[in-house]
């Protein structure tokens, strides 16, 4: 009977009005008691407002059904292949596609559409291939960065050849710990190239320099990634770098001058054939037929030999050392050895390859020097930094006497000075001035007066203190000074008693008496 009335009133109900009452029935029917009969009765109504013309009725049954796995298959799957404002929260949440929908979906899609199939909680390899097969980038980079995604390496290396030259798909793809390292190498080829082609545009370099530069940083890439490589990661990355034309002979070398062993070994099994200890065995081999026999079978030049030998000779004599952060560089020591041998052999040495050696030569003595440097910012930072340890109130004490300070807020009675002061003398005198200079001007800052502290000769048991050696100085005018004190002379008139005068703001407030009194005796008075 309801269903019946709602089929009735929906007729000339307006687009919203619509869409929330196809809301209300299909929330409805996946949460209310309904008897078979109710339920298939708003099984039908739901099916007939698939083809309502306004999308909203549409959108409002697939926001409800988006999530349920007991949605009416039919209405899921037709609202899938919906318009994108309809189908993208069933594409992005529906358990109920199956892994053949979400393929053809991705085929037969947009942009949006695409994407939304790639934000699902679980893709399948399937649905991840046909993404990186047609996907655009924006569907790759969500697929990238979705953690449940399923990605084989066949797809990883699609997406790098169809989008690796956008930049946000190469930094997502290189932030990944997992990702193959033949995938990572092909990554920083399309870097190198989009580096060239800038390079390049900008007439920075010509096209071979930028060319050679490109080579000589992918053959170190090389390297640093097959330092990290084990096992299985290894192989696929010498498989890659024979079926793309890189294995040769230098990055063979500079593997080996690298200290890299394992890149040097697994190369020589891809290009000879030989199992792993067959190729171990013959290299570590002392004798004079082995290594020209493999080299040959792995099809090297055979102006190489005396390099390779040489080199093998000084890894035997120096020995291999530590890794810098995990990566592998030539060592200085190895690569000089080397090129000293080949310059000095009695039969001639090709041109290429002493142009090789003494390259290798330049760039190890710049990257030791660089790594060196590094050490010795890392050593001046590492060094502690002393500071003066911190005293607790229990341990400061007021000390027996103390220099003057003029920045002290206080001063101190003459009565309350302690004798053993009298044992110094005090000179004042401008910073600036010579020592003969008595005339304090009251402009001058008092930071730039200096104090000097002589020691006195008198006895310390003598009862009489030393004289201390005081400015002559007239008496205030209007006055009268105490017997025995010495006044200072100002430029300007010493206000009377009777006179007014106000407090200066940095300065405590005394009474007119205290005011009056000279600036010197408050001084030696805080003392």
């Amino acid at each position: 009977m309801i269903v019946r009335q709602f089929i009735s009133w929906v007729r000339t109900a307006p687009a919203g009005e619509r869409a929330e009452a196809t809301r209300a029935l299909a929330l409805a029917w996946l949460i209310s008691d309904l008897s078979e009969d109710d339920r298939a009765a708003a099984e039908g109504a739901l099916l007939m407002q698939l083809d309502d013309s306004s999308p909203l009725v549409r959108q409002a049954m697939a926001e409800v059904f988006a999530r349920s796995t007991t949605a009416p298959a039919a209405i899921v799957q037709a609202l899938s292949v919906d318009q994108p404002s309809v189908s993208i929260p069933v594409l992005e949440h529906s358990p109920l596609l199956i892994d053949a929908d979400l393929v053809d979906i991705v085929a037969t899609g947009n942009n949006d559409v695409q994407c939304a199939v790639a934000r699902r909680a679980r893709i399948p390899v399937s649905v991840c291939a046909a993404i990186a097969e047609v996907g655009s980038a924006a569907a790759a980079l969500e697929l990238i960065q979705n953690p449940g995604a399923n990605i084989a390496p066949m797809s990883w290396d699609r997406i790098v050849e169809r989008h690796g030259h956008h930049a946000a798909i190469r930094e997502s793809m290189l932030a990944l710990d997992d990702l193959p390292a033949a995938t990572r190498f092909a990554l920083i080829g399309k870097l190198s190239d989009r580096l060239a082609q800038f390079v390049v545009a900008k007439n920075w370099l010509s096209a071979d320099r930028a060319g050679r530069a490109v080579d000589d940083a992918r053959d170190r890439s090389i390297v640093n990634l097959a330092a990290q490589a084990r096992d299985d990661d290894m192989r696929g990355l010498v498989a890659h770098l024979r079926a793309t034309g890189q294995l040769n002979a230098g990055l063979i070398l500079r593997a080996l001058l690298s200290g890299n062993h394992e890149l040097f070994d697994h190369a020589l099994v891809e290009l000879s054939g030989l199992p792993l200890n067959r190729v171990v065995a013959l290299v570590h081999d002392r004798g004079a037929a082995s290594l020209p026999a493999l080299l040959t079978r792995a099809g090297l030049p055979e102006s190489t030999f005396p390099a390779f030998r040489a080199a093998l000779e000084a890894r035997d004599e120096i020995g291999f050392v530590g890794t810098v952060d995990g990566a592998t560089r030539l060592r200085r020591r190895m690569v000089e050895r080397v090129l000293t041998m080949c310059e000095t052999a009695p039969t001639e040495v090709s041109e290429p390859l002493l142009i090789l050696l003494r390259r290798f030569a330049t760039e190890s003595a710049r990257e030791e020097a660089r790594v060196f440097c590094d050490e010795l910012v890392a050593e001046r930072a590492a060094e502690p930094m002393f500071e003066e340890a911190p005293v607790c109130e229990a341990e400061v004490s007021e000390p027996e006497w103390y220099e003057p300070d003029f920045r002290e807020e206080y001063c101190q009675p003459v009565s309350d000075r302690p004798r053993f002061f009298d044992r110094f003398r005090f000179k004042a005198r401008p910073a600036d001035r010579e020592p003969d200079e008595s005339v304090f001007d009251e402009a001058e800052s008092h930071e730039a007066w200096s104090y000097q502290m002589e020691f006195c000769e008198a006895d310390p048991y003598d009862a009489e203190p030393c004289e201390a050696e005081l400015y002559e100085m007239e008496p205030c005018a209007g006055m009268s000074c105490e017997p025995g004190r010495v006044e200072p002379r100002f430029d300007e008139p010493t206000p009377c008693e009777s006179a007014s005068w106000e407090p200066r703001f940095e300065e405590p407030v005394m009474s007119p008496r205290a005011r009056s009194e000279p600036l010197l005796s408050d001084l030696l008075a805080a003392a």
